[in-house]
């Protein structure tokens, strides 16, 4: 019988610079497995051999290894895979299976690639990450020759795709000129095609592409029309000119984009554009081709930071970006990445920037940084920084391109000059993706990319054929997000989201992610029309996605730190991928909010504790039982807060909004900032004022002195008034640097403090934790915290009187100590009335009698 060799690529998508500080570093070799025996024949039982480490086109590492398959196994289906073999810190070898990607079954979460002889060719190839294989990336030539470059995109339903070469000029030039330098960053104009052609490049080429197998169409690196004999290019827009199935021809950007030129708000609707780029919409403008391996000098070319250069683009100074990471860690890598240890800082820059009308940039979140710091977070999770439609005030949550970074926040190389800032002053980096939808508007990004089909959409989930539908849209699936799923069954519109994740956490230095609104992904998913069924398979596609990418991201950086914002009660989420699980450290604890705080319409299932003690002042029960449900359910993984992006100010709840959109009337009433609710929206003066301040560090101790990982909303930390509200951001910027020299002092120094006491605790980084007393009548809520021969008794009152003769707490698990204050929320250094214990107090017999202030915690550490 005859052979036919089949060479089997397994490609990590990552160059030898990217595996420096993840666990492949310490990869020492792979194995290819597969169905089949010594002699190339179909076997049940897996053979094994040795593959060889090489470097592939894209200057990346890979594994290959050639095997003879029998001719007489044409038709067969066989299965193979890779097992990657690391070495770990004791020089011991440890194996882990490298396919992350499931098959395309969604019943099945098994791991392994499958071909046939007869439709394979002599090659088979995965590739665990795909940023450096699509998009527009470096080509490897032989040794000596300068690299080349090489376009790649998926556009499966297409006919043809060029790529075409958008111009950019200087605004003030009459003849629109195609600049070949750098200009002039306020007068650069242009950075556009229309879908007829006005805006391409005459003096470069139009590349055809060619199409492979699976979709994807890819240019020839050795095109000779090339210009510099065909040397990368970099900084230069495109866009792919594409034939779609239907004939017609569309302009699109690439979706692996590094960069769009666009950060305004004008969206050309596929007419001629003469506009500056700072005006039109980077969702819909040029692509550009950026070398990632380089790194700007400055973080801006202009003063402060070069005191003679003028702000131009493309910049003048780059350096090699391991020259750029020398410094990431002067003194040490002592960033936190245990989940149970990060005291979390939510921000979002384009609420910064204080006294300008334009929104805050990552130069304002810099200039934050040492506050962060001083208020005792050791973690930063920055709201969406990928390419989003809507302006750079917009909350981020509308992903149009997942590479790039929204350039009116800062761009790309800029946020790299972010990630080293908050490194070298030991701040973990948490990136907020969306994986739930794209971009509401997503035209020449995802939405219709290559055909007008509804059922050829794709990048987006549908059901059946537009025929089986009422309408058009019917096929489509919701998934409680703002616009339609995905196509979750896709392997590419999978893969798309990993890479961009690991393309974040390998060139980006990111040290994780909170993953928004993943309950979107695995479960809510039903078709798009009234009371539409549930749609299983997109739901079991859904979790496929999450469990790929927890996998991926262990296999390449073990400690990369996953949050989800689920609200279901799978306990697969946390559970570890090596067991079936999707593999996030920890989920965010809304209820634990809605409990706490509850200024939001949720109705009489919440105790809305902050909220109800401001309205009844002091008359009748509150609902600490409720509440201590939520307080024992911290252990568990969860992410607790007393304020987010969600509730401070965009919920629907009590507080009149004059500035509501009278297109929206269910928002004339909203959620608010916690010290708005402490007060009951009441003016913050006098008495009133050192109420509200009292209960919202009541707020606050309850996250942080929970089990759970405490996050606060930036602004928090100062006694922020004015709300946050999705697409009025700008008009609701406060100065936060102000409001911590000022009337927000006292309230920076308590969550310092209770920060700090935490952070230097074991027993209050635990999980453990046991409710001691929820006394409903008397508005106390007692729980401890432990570990180890560490024990500390938590005591919280939200009355407004105190207990200044003492309250008795009757208890089998207080043991016969003597305690010793070591916070007081009432204490007078934040604005309290100091009322607490003077010296220490002992236990006995269970029972301990202790002063508890009004709207106050006392924390009580075990001698």
């Amino acid at each position: 019988m005859s052979e036919t060799h089949v060479e089997f690529w397994y490609h990590l998508g990552l160059p030898k610079e990217h595996i420096n500080r993840c666990r492949v570093a310490s990869l020492a070799g792979a194995a290819l497995a597969g169905s089949w025996d010594a002699n190339g024949w179909y076997s049940d039982a897996w053979s094994r051999q040795a593959m060889e480490w090489v470097e592939d086109d894209a200057g990346c590492v890979a594994f290959r290894a050639v095997v003879p398959l029998q001719d007489g196994e044409y038709d067969r289906w066989f299965h193979w895979g890779v097992a990657l073999y690391f070495k770990d810190s004791h020089g011991n070898q440890q194996e882990c299976w490298g396919i992350t990607t499931e098959v395309r079954d969604a019943n099945s979460s098994e791991q392994h690639r499958g071909f046939q002889l007869r439709s394979l060719g002599r090659e088979a190839h995965y590739e665990l990450t795909l940023h450096r294989h699509l998009g527009a990336n470096r080509w490897r030539r032989a040794s000596g020759q300068v690299d080349g470059i090489r376009f790649a995109v998926w556009a499966p339903n297409a006919q043809q795709v060029d790529v075409v070469f958008g111009k950019i000029y200087d605004k003030d030039d009459p003849s629109q000129s195609p600049a070949n330098g750098s200009l002039p960053f306020d007068k650069i104009a242009g950075g556009y095609i229309a879908d007829d052609g006005n805006g391409i490049r005459s003096d470069l080429p139009v590349l055809s592409m060619q199409w492979s197998k699976g979709g994807v169409w890819t240019s020839d690196p050795n095109d000779p029309a090339l210009p510099h004999g065909g040397a990368f290019l970099d900084h230069v827009p495109y866009m792919y000119r594409v034939r779609r199935a239907g004939g017609d021809v569309r302009m699109r950007t690439d979706i692996y984009s590094r960069c769009q030129i666009g950060y305004g708000k004008v969206d050309p609707a596929k007419e001629h554009w003469h506009g500056q780029i700072s005006e039109l919409d980077g969702t819909k403008s040029c692509s550009v081709t950026v070398d990632p391996q380089q790194v700007t000098t400055y973080f801006m070319e202009g003063p402060p930071y070069h005191p003679t250069y003028d702000r131009v683009w493309p910049e003048r100074e780059f350096q090699p970006e391991a020259d750029f990471w020398s410094d990431e860690f002067p003194h040490g890598d002592h960033v936190v990445r245990n989940v149970e240890d990060l005291i979390i800082y939510e921000l979002h820059p384009g609420a910064l920037g204080y006294g300008s009308p334009h929104p805050g940039t990552l130069e304002d979140v810099i200039g934050l940084l040492d506050h962060i710091v001083s208020a005792g977070f050791n973690a930063i999770e920055i709201m969406p920084m990928s390419e989003f439609g809507g302006g750079a005030e917009n909350w981020g949550y509308a992903t149009s391109h997942y590479f790039a970074i929204e350039y009116g926040g800062g761009g790309r190389d800029q946020f790299k000059h972010f990630v080293k800032a908050a490194h070298q002053r030991g701040l973990a980096v948490l990136f907020d993706v969306v994986y739930n939808h794209f971009a509401h508007e997503a035209e020449r990004a995802e939405y219709f990319y290559d055909s007008d089909r509804p059922d050829q959409n794709a990048y987006y989930w549908y059901e059946g054929q537009a025929s089986d539908h009422s309408h058009a849209n019917g096929g489509y699936v919701n998934n409680l997000s703002t616009a339609w799923a995905p196509r979750y069954h896709e392997e590419l519109v999978r893969k798309m989201f990993i890479s961009s994740a690991v393309a974040l956490v390998t060139e980006f230095h990111v040290d994780g992610f909170r993953v928004d609104q993943t309950t979107s992904i695995h479960e809510y998913n039903t078709l798009n029309v009234a009371g539409g069924p549930r749609v299983d398979a997109a739901n079991l596609f859904g979790a496929k996605l999450l469990r790929e990418l927890g996998r991926t991201l262990r296999l390449i950086k073990p400690d990369t730190i996953l949050i989800a914002e689920d609200h279901s009660s799978r306990e697969d989420v946390t559970l570890p991928t090596e067991y079936g699980g999707m593999g996030f450290n920890a989920r965010w604890y809304a209820d634990f909010y809605h409990q706490l705080l509850g200024d939001t319409n949720r109705g009489d299932g919440c105790a809305s504790l902050i909220y109800a003690a401001a309205v009844t002042m002091n008359q009748g029960p509150l609902r600490i039982g409720y509440f201590a449900g939520a307080m024992n359910a911290s252990q568990y993984q969860k992410v607790v807060y007393s304020a987010s992006h969600d509730e401070a100010g965009n919920s629907k709840g009590p507080f009149y909004d004059p500035d509501y959109d009278r297109g929206d009337p269910e928002k004339s009433h909203t959620s608010h900032r916690t010290l708005v609710v402490a007060a009951n929206a009441a003016p913050l003066v006098g008495t009133t004022r050192q109420y509200a301040e009292a209960r919202s560090r009541f707020a606050y101790a309850m996250a942080a002195l929970s089990a759970g990982t405490p996050m606060s909303l930036f602004g928090e930390e100062v006694g922020a008034t004015k709300r946050f509200k999705y697409n009025a951001v700008l008009q609701n910027k406060e100065d936060y640097h102000a409001l911590a020299n000022g009337v927000g002092r006292e309230m920076l120094h308590f969550y310092r403090d209770v920060n700090h006491l935490r952070r230097s605790s074991p027993a209050l980084r635990s999980r453990n934790i046991e409710i001691l007393l929820a006394d409903d009548t008397n508005r106390v809520l007692v729980f401890r915290r432990w570990e180890g021969g560490e024990q500390y008794l938590v005591l919280a009152n939200l009355s407004d009187v105190p207990f200044d003769n003492g309250f008795i707490i009757s208890h089998a698990s207080i043991p016969d100590r003597t305690w010793d204050d070591c916070l007081n929320s009432d204490s007078h250094f934040y604005g309290g009335w100091n009322i607490g214990n003077v010296g220490p107090t002992s236990s006995h017999a269970g029972r301990i009698d202790s002063r508890i202030p009004q709207c106050g915690v006392v924390v009580l550490k075990a001698r």
